[in-house]
């Protein structure tokens, strides 16, 4: 069975998009606005094979793009006490629209997470030694990422799936409550621990891109390069709010307010890099997408 292969200009695309009410789904569909694609929100549930069938059929895509799933609200720790719903979705579910795309011949765009890894001996903090594509997950501390590691792992038997391993995501709205950087400007303390990170104003048009030209496999979806905690607040104080304060305090610390353990790595993004060379560093990234268009300081 052979893959569809719909190159060419954005007229001839049809882009079938789940996960209408997330922040990625919501992004990839003004992104396809600004670009001029053809492009429908999946009205059925991941977990009902019968209803990702229909929309198929109805809506003849090109490509599938999966933005639903199960992170939990307000955090990972829900899964926790979720478990059932948490497989329904993200595997299950995921499984089951991965599989149906295979039958028509159809490459499904996953967004998945990175968050299946942590530093260890043969990659410790502050190397440079990220961990690559083909590296077997090593975290298991939050339920929320063991199932994600686990569909991951189910994923790679599926030449026509092409899955993107996104961490920490950050975008240039800094009112969003998902936003990686919101977060840490709200908490009452953080850990300052390096980590790689997806930067969605930059990396998500690369996803479409992505599409475009059919790429399979599991890609780790970060920008090159790692940046910690404190230094992103370091530039938020220096471009947003040079009155801005925080505290830190330390993983010991964090694990006493915390129900699931979370997983801080780097991801090695050569692969990325190699296929969009034009690809800026994580710190690069975060002044270009992020910083510079909220700036507020004029000192900056």
């Amino acid at each position: 069975m052979g893959i569809l292969a719909n190159s060419g200009s954005g007229s001839s695309l049809k882009f079938l998009i789940y996960g209408r009410t997330g922040w990625i789904g919501g992004l990839l569909g003004q992104l396809c606005q600004q670009q001029g694609i053809d492009f429908t929100y999946g009205s059925g549930r991941l977990e009902n094979r019968a209803s990702l069938e229909a929309d198929i059929a109805a809506i003849k895509p090109t490509h599938v793009f999966n933005a639903a799933g199960v992170t939990g609200r307000p955090n990972v720790d829900w899964c926790e006490s979720h478990k059932v719903e948490t497989i329904r979705t993200n595997v299950v579910g995921t499984l089951s629209l991965a599989d149906v795309c295979r039958e028509r011949g159809l490459i499904l765009i996953n967004y998945a997470t990175g968050c299946i890894f942590e530093y260890d001996s043969a990659h410790p903090l502050n190397s440079g030694i990220g961990f690559k594509e083909d590296e077997i997950p090593n975290f298991i501390g939050s339920f929320y990422s063991k199932t994600k590691a686990m569909v991951e792992d189910l994923l790679r038997n599926y030449e026509n799936v092409c899955t993107l391993r996104v961490r920490m995501p950050i975008s240039s709205d800094l009112s969003n409550p998902r936003n990686f950087i919101t977060k840490i400007t709200r908490y009452e303390k953080v850990v300052d621990i390096p980590n790689s990170m997806t930067i969605l104003d930059e990396l998500l048009p690369i996803s479409i891109e992505m599409a475009k030209r059919n790429l399979t496999g599991i890609w780790n979806f970060t920008n090159p390069g790692v940046v910690s905690h404190n230094e992103i607040l370091e530039m938020y104080k220096q471009f947003i709010d040079p009155n801005f304060t925080w505290k830190n305090f330390t993983l010991e610390e964090q694990a006493k307010v915390i129900i699931a353990p979370r997983s801080n790595n780097e991801l090695d993004a050569t692969k990325l890099k190699n296929e969009f060379p034009e690809l800026l560093s994580i710190k690069e990234s975060l002044i270009k997408y992020v910083f510079k268009p909220n700036q507020k300081t004029s000192a900056a």
